[in-house]
């Protein structure tokens, strides 16, 4: 069981070992279910563009059927929270800590929401780790608009997907040995995508 929690925080491992399915599958879970706020999706999406370019032997689809196709599960991931969030409404307030439920996560993204409003969180909270998954869950429970909610859940999937795959994408053709370096792109990419976190847990 472990094993298998390791290889899915893992992203070389997971596209390797898993291809494709598994890959829209973690992105759906990160942004739709709330187990998923320890998965990678920021450095999945990064290795994604990269590997899509310098080993398309191992991805075996071109890049903008690969940014649409991880768009539509962002997009169907945000959807499944929101609604989640309907049907849990105030009870997820009440909810009692877990092992892959932290009450603490339900406050972040509280706050997010209180500092830049609904339709701005929606988007932010995509670059965010942890605010990502809860934030359309708490966008059901608070009953956002539907209609308002896809279009700011269309907005930051795309802004999301493209700009990360395209980074990687691109970056291969800049510097053709990226993937030796991979390691020290991941603890960077983590560090960065961490800081607006950590900022707003001090704040609090």
């Amino acid at each position: 069981m472990w094993e298998f929690l390791k290889q899915l925080t893992d992203p070389n491992s997971i596209i390797e070992y898993g291809g494709l399915w598994l890959l829209l599958f973690v992105i759906f879970a990160e942004t739709g279910l709330l187990v998923g706020f320890f998965l990678p999706g920021d450095n999945l999406i990064l290795l994604a563009g990269i590997l899509c370019k310098a080993k398309p032997e191992l991805m075996r689809i071109d890049f903008f059927p690969l940014v649409s196709l991880m768009t539509l599960a962002a997009v169907l991931g945000n959807i499944f929270g929101y609604w989640f969030g309907r049907v849990a409404g105030t009870k997820l307030y009440a909810r009692k800590d877990s092992l892959f439920f932290k009450q603490k996560h339900v406050e972040l993204t509280n706050t997010y929401y209180h500092k830049y409003g609904g339709n701005v969180t929606l988007i932010l909270a995509r670059f965010l780790p942890v605010v990502r998954t809860f934030a359309p869950v708490i966008a059901g429970v608070i009953k956002i608009d539907f209609g308002k909610f896809m279009l700011f859940n269309i907005i930051g999937a795309l802004a999301w997907i493209v700009s990360l795959t395209s980074i990687g994408y691109f970056l291969v053709q800049v510097f053709p040995q990226i993937t030796d370096y991979m390691g020290y792109i991941f603890i960077a990419l983590i560090i960065l995508t961490a800081i607006p976190v950590v900022r707003a847990v001090f704040r609090k």
